[in-house]
Formats: C-alpha cells, structure tokens, sequence
C-alpha cells in the first residue's frame, strides 16, 4: 500500500510562486515513476508534470512547460513542483500520483495506481 500526501498549496496573486510537495509512505519510493495532475472545478483531471524514478527524465504539459518544475528527493522520498509565473488558469486541485509500472502513456491519468488526497491552488488576477 502506498500513502501519498500533498502539502504546499494556497492563494497567490497571478505572476507569483508556489512549491507543492508530496510525501511518500509504504513502498521504496525510488522504484517509481511520479507524476502531477490538477483538476478545475467542473472539468476533467489534466497532467501536469512527470518524473522518473531515477529523477533523470522529466516530462511537462505544454501550458506549464517553462514554468513550473518537478523534482524528487528519494532521501526524503518526496516529490515537489515548483510553480514559477502563476496563472489564473492555474487555479485547480493539485494531485500527486505514483505508477507501478512502467507506463505506456505517463500523461493519462488512468496509468497512475495511487492518488493523494489534493492540495487547493488559488491564483488571483
């Protein structure tokens, strides 16, 4: 079983900057692909970001290519996204995802196994 737990989300006026983390539990972490997803009220579950397991290759969506960041620290077995230039369109539900196997598609939501619970994202204009 795998635990996975979103931090970092808030109110920010468009133009600023937010980190999310998420802590992993219950399985070596290291071993898998971790990705981002966010939601907007009323519309589909869209991805956002993806990382390796080694955290060696990184994948984005092209609206937040060039802004936002992932990154993993297997040490602390977290997996942070560093959110640089926000957006009102940013403004979603931020979910981290872990896969157990090696994906064919890393950016469909349906290929990740475990979700967490969500962090709220604000971006005022």
């Amino acid at each position: 079983q795998v635990q996975l737990v979103e931090s970092g989300g808030g109110l920010v006026q468009a133009g600023g900057s937010l980190r999310l983390s998420c802590a992993a539990s219950g399985r070596t972490f290291s071993s898998y692909r971790m990705g981002w997803f966010r939601q907007a009220p009323g519309k589909e579950r869209d991805f956002v970001a993806t990382i390796t397991s080694a955290g060696t290759s990184t994948y984005y969506a092209d609206s937040v290519k060039g802004r936002f960041i992932i990154s993993r620290d297997s040490a602390k077995n977290t997996v942070d996204l560093q959110m640089n230039s926000l957006k009102p369109e940013d403004t979603a539900v931020y979910y981290c995802a872990l896969v157990l196997r090696v994906p064919r598609w890393p950016d469909r939501p349906y290929e990740y196994d475990y979700w967490g619970q969500g962090t709220h994202v604000t971006v005022s204009s």
